[in-house]
């Protein structure tokens, strides 16, 4: 019954920004930890940020090739968590998934693609 619906990808040129949303239903989502992850086609499913639970997150965490570019968000009244892509480079382009941290099973959205490209 837990779903997730991730949308705000498209095509970018390198430099541009794009703000991905990922809108949670069947949890009480300001309990749990949400994270963003990202896959390439031929590539592994890998973490790009996370945000704690709570109002304000508590705290977030980026891997290294996103820091200082993007920023995790969320707005817990409207069960959505936000992730803002600045300067993004062709090296960014993947599928885009939000993902529920801290339970026993794992919850995915569809994903949206994001594409970086000239």
């Amino acid at each position: 019954q837990v779903q997730l619906v991730e949308s705000g990808g498209g095509l970018v040129q390198p430099g541009g920004s794009l703000r991905l949303s990922c809108v949670a239903s069947g949890i009480a989502f300001r309990l749990y930890p949400m994270a963003w992850y990202r896959q390439a086609p031929g590539k592994q499913r890998e973490l790009v940020a996370v945000i704690g639970s709570g109002d304000n997150g508590g705290y977030t965490n980026y891997r290294d090739s996103a820091k200082g570019r993007f920023t995790i968000s969320r707005d817990n009244p409207s069960n959505t968590v936000y992730l803002q892509m600045n300067s993004l480079k062709p090296e960014d382009t993947a599928v885009y998934y939000c993902k529920v941290e801290s339970v026993r099973t794992p919850y995915w959205g569809q994903g949206t693609q994001v594409t970086v490209s000239s």
